[in-house]
């Protein structure tokens, strides 16, 4: 049988079949105009939700998953580095289809295409918004409506972030094993450079272990309610979702599992696990005068999916929040830089 763990390896999720997703703080954009990639600026802590069962919401007790602390209107993106097989990852925000704007399904559909894929879609930095554009994740509170969830579903329910990913096919997998090999072996006997675009080793892929049982609730406690955070939209960015190029009937008909991402205000990350909060968001005036980098990302052997109806209607979290006050210095030329052209516990998965 498939082994359908998720793991935390560091702050990685580890997902069956090879995939990895890191969640990465970042610079939030001015939500007028269109930008190049902002940097990231470290990885968001990662914790499961079953350590923590006499302190979590009982909601989150039963979804399962994993949390992380995020601050309000906090921009985050998503890396896929470190994916050791190839992938087809849904992700949801709020049970959102982040691609497609179709409400979550354990099925892929092509159309819309509803999944990146894993590992020519490098990162994933927002919602699918336009022809070679994203809107940047920006964390909200629950009860406004400003999330992507209300606006599309005009309900608040879920939050959070959903990943679950589909496998291929062994037929095509094997095939894919056998030219990734052929591939080794030239790159070996090819001298070797180190720098910039040299190789990096692959993450080898999460042990297999049994799923642990739900905590109990702690005994006389009352449930807690949840301080809940979810994703908006903010800024627009040049960045492909990249269509697939393989016939949908190479991937797996069944996820090969799945991940609940609650998202965690920094006073419940201190209160739920003891720990202190990262501390807050980099100033992005400060971070452009400092002559730091911002990227722009272009690959041109890979098409790129159209934006649909449902995302490009999305309304950036401004609107319910209010005008961003934090000053913005547009990056020079110079400093957008052109790309490219030991495992831990089981995560324990709940009703969601």
């Amino acid at each position: 049988m498939a082994d359908t763990t998720v793991r935390i390896d560091g702050n990685t999720l580890r997902l069956p079949g090879g995939a990895a997703v890191r969640f990465i703080r970042t610079l939030r954009l001015p939500e007028t105009g269109t930008h190049p990639l902002p940097p990231g600026l470290g990885e968001f802590p990662v914790r499961r939700v079953a350590d923590y069962a006499d302190t979590v919401p009982e909601a989150w007790r039963a979804r399962g998953g994993v949390m992380l602390p995020v601050y309000l209107r906090e921009a985050m993106w998503l890396s896929f580095a470190g994916t050791t097989e190839p992938a087809a990852l849904q992700v949801g925000v709020g049970k959102v289809c982040a691609v497609s704007g179709k409400p979550w399904s354990d099925r892929l559909t092509r159309r819309p295409q509803n999944y990146v894929v894993l590992p020519r879609q490098p990162w994933l930095d927002g919602i699918n918004s336009g022809k070679g554009t994203v809107r940047q994740f920006v964390a909200v509170p629950l009860g406004l409506g400003a999330t992507v969830e209300g606006q599309v579903t005009g309900e608040e329910v879920w939050g959070g972030v959903q990943l679950q990913p589909f496998t291929l096919q062994e037929p095509q997998l094997a095939r894919w094993r056998e030219e990734e090999r052929r591939r080794a072996e030239a790159a070996r006997a090819m001298p070797q450079y180190g720098g910039y675009g040299a190789a990096m080793p692959m993450a080898a892929p999460p042990a297999p272990g049994a799923v642990p049982a739900p905590a109990a609730a702690p005994a006389g406690r009352p449930p807690r309610a949840a301080a809940a955070m979810g994703l908006g939209v903010g800024g627009s960015m040049r960045q492909e979702v990249y269509e697939d190029d393989r016939p949908l009937s190479d991937w797996s008909d069944r996820p090969a599992g799945r991940v609940f991402v609650h998202l965690v205000t920094p006073p419940e990350w201190r209160r739920i696990t003891g720990e202190a909060p990262p501390p807050s968001p980099v100033d992005r005036a400060a971070y452009t005068r400092a002559g730091l980098p911002w990227f722009d990302y272009y690959d041109q052997d890979a098409e790129d999916l159209a934006p649909t109806d449902t995302l490009e209607a999305v309304r950036p979290v401004g609107d319910w929040l209010g005008d961003d006050h934090e000053p913005w210095q547009a990056p020079t030329p110079g400093q957008v830089t052109p790309l490219k052209d030991a495992q831990g516990k089981p995560v324990q998965d709940g009703d969601w």
